[in-house]
């Protein structure tokens, strides 16, 4: 690089060449490294290159200051109240007449009226908008739901029968539980009797209502998790199911109905059944287990038996002496190293000979406890979402690492993605796609530009100035980094910051836009080496696509060829015209299309934390159930 004498000098010129579309990475990558002692290359940790490292200085005005990210919040249940039963106690001894238009009265609303008086005592605790609905329920309907002629009717034997299934939809079956009276009562008891099937009532109504609920929207509100959830509430009729079920003799039809319709939640069902009625694995090895050639552990001769078990003639050829020689080896010499690799490559991984949890999962599964919870968690997370996810649509799955795109039950795309490091976690939400942005600008987020820029602006004000970054005020108008006083300012930056369209620009050639409060959208990148590793959770929280150019034909209805002709006229947006909604998604267990589950390891921890919140949820239940 001599020729280019003053690098200052020149360096504007090589900028201005690098946003001429059609420049070779190689010339991109180039610039990057001028400007970021070659940030890209060697490390290769987001959307933005960190600055090299500089020897510490004096602290400034806002020195320091970072935008956190979101954090996961220790749950808080419902608590739950003692129904008050004093509106219904005054008015048990009116009886109906035929000047209430609301309201007919029959044999058996003359006996709940007769009945309501035994529950002046009752402490029936429930969910508070349950107690609500059960006070105004029965006020505008003074008459049993679940009993006729002194005794639970079929429609209540139905209702319970659903309740005590509830665990072949991963619900706890206690938190519906319900205590069902005798069928009969002699004349002596008749009282009693009453008042145990007014109680019976109350109680049954209430754990249905809280059944539909939980089959609706799940059992924990996601948004109480944590930051980086967002769903929508999804609000329950409570007087409304107690007026259909008062009005149907098909009580299963009705409460199974209540639960997600797709196929995904039925393929999650049929795998929890299929679990549940499974023995334990019979050899369970370690799934933390990291074993390197020359290193000892008692784990090792469980993976040569199951390696063992499993040879095909090929692998027998190779390596069937071998094992039968040292398959009960605790000590993992080099004779058993080509052994491992060659079981690594035929797995789909990297043949290296370190035996780690992805190993250890090829080999021997997850264990029977590990797949119960996955599927659990999967299946309360699926009642989140819309019971119809939508077709054609857009599914991310963020423990998959993958994208696809999905019209008439068939997966048309499915393509390698990178995700946020754990650090910068990825949401978990679902929104509508709006448009797709040619050659785009990316709009620096804040987060990125106080934690990772601010430092350098600090000491070199004009770098954006250089690296094809615009800085515009808060009025819109272009300024330059040069003339802002950085050091004036933390958190709140009165600045906006883009980089322009290049082949440098970290968003790459294009981005698939799904407006949504955590600035969240899939984009091409420069980084292609990222998407040949199996962890794929390196970026700052955005969907880099491995196939940007086949997810933006897919969603725009069109063909790679014509997306590759836009491309070559620069700039330029266009809206997606149809409904197709997209989901970043997280699930550890999840059904490919032929309903086969496949699982993944929680890279964010969030199933433990999902398991938390149920738990916080059981234990106010509990003292009710």
């Amino acid at each position: 690089m001599k020729f280019l004498g003053n690098k200052a000098t020149v360096m504007p010129l090589v900028v201005v060449a690098t946003l001429a579309f059609g420049v070779p990475q190689a010339s991109a990558q180039g610039l990057f490294d001028m400007l970021f002692g070659g940030g890209v290359r060697h490390n290769q940790q987001g959307e933005f290159p960190p600055p090299p490292k500089r020897k510490p200085k004096p602290a400034v005005s806002g020195g320091g200051t970072k935008i956190s990210s979101p954090s996961y919040y220790t749950y808080k249940a419902d608590r739950l109240v003692r129904v008050d039963f004093t509106a219904l106690v005054a008015a048990s001894p009116q009886v109906a007449t035929a000047e209430d238009a609301a309201f007919v009265p029959s044999a058996t609303s003359t006996a709940f009226r007769e009945a309501v008086a035994g529950l002046s005592d009752y402490e029936l605790y429930a969910e508070p908008d349950i107690a609500k609905a059960l006070i105004a329920y029965y006020s505008a309907n003074p008459d049993f739901v679940w009993v006729n002629e002194g005794k639970p009717n079929a429609r209540a034997q139905d209702a319970v029968r659903v309740l005590g299934e509830a665990a072949s939809y991963g619900l706890a079956p206690a938190d519906y539980s319900v205590e069902v009276p005798a069928a009969n009562a002699s004349a002596v008891d008749a009282d009693a009797h009453l008042k145990e099937l007014v109680r019976f009532e109350m109680a049954l109504s209430a754990r249905v209502l809280r059944y539909a609920h939980d089959a609706q929207s799940g059992r924990v509100d996601p948004n109480r998790i944590t930051g980086y959830y967002e769903f929508p509430p999804k609000p329950v009729d409570m007087e409304g199911v107690l007026k259909t079920l008062a009005h149907t003799q098909e009580v299963r039809t009705y409460l199974e109905s209540r639960h997600p319709q797709n196929t995904e939640y039925q393929a999650l069902r049929v795998e929890l059944e299929s679990l549940q009625a499974s023995a334990e694995n019979e050899i369970v090895v370690d799934p933390k287990l990291l074993l390197k050639p020359g290193e000892t552990s008692a784990e090792l001769p469980k993976l040569l038996t199951l390696i063992s078990r499993n040879l095909d003639d090929e692998m027998g050829g190779a390596y069937g002496e071998i094992l039968a020689r040292l398959g009960t080896s605790d000590v993992y010499v080099p004779e058993l190293v080509p052994i491992i690799k060659a079981v690594q490559v035929k797995a789909g991984m990297k043949g290296d000979g370190v035996i780690g949890p992805r190993t250890v999962a090829s080999l021997a599964g997850a264990s029977k406890a590990d797949r119960l919870q996955k599927v659990q968690v999967a299946l309360e997370e699926l009642r989140w979402m819309p019971s119809d996810l939508g077709s054609p649509r857009v599914f991310i799955n963020q423990p998959a690492f993958t994208a696809s795109y999905i019209d008439n039950g068939e997966e048309k795309l499915k393509t390698r993605v990178v995700i946020g490091r754990t650090t910068n976690q990825t949401a978990f939400f679902f929104k509508e796609i709006k448009q797709v942005d040619f050659h785009p600008y990316w709009g620096v987020p804040q987060s990125i530009i106080v934690n990772e820029m601010l430092p350098r602006l600090r000491s070199d004000p004009g770098y954006l100035d250089r690296a094809g970054y615009e800085v515009t005020d808060s009025r819109g108008r272009r300024v330059p980094s040069s003339s802002v006083n950085w050091g004036a300012y933390g958190a709140n930056i009165p600045y906006s910051v883009r980089q322009q369209p290049s082949e440098a620009n970290a968003l790459g050639e294009l981005k698939i836009l799904f407006p949504n409060k955590h600035a969240i959208y899939m984009h091409d990148t420069p980084q292609k080496s990222f998407f040949e590793r199996d962890m794929r959770a390196l970026s700052h929280g955005c969907i880099r696509l491995q196939d940007p150019r086949g997810m933006a034909a897919a969603v725009l209805g069109t063909s790679v060829d014509d997306i590759a002709e836009k491309l070559k006229h620069g700039h330029a947006t266009e809206d997606v015209t149809r409904k197709i909604p997209v989901y970043v998604a997280y699930f550890t267990a999840w059904p490919d299309l032929s309903g086969n589950v496949e699982y993944f390891n929680d890279i964010y921890d969030r199933d433990t934390r999902l398991m938390q919140a149920l738990d916080a949820t059981e234990a106010v239940r509990s003292p009710s159930s």
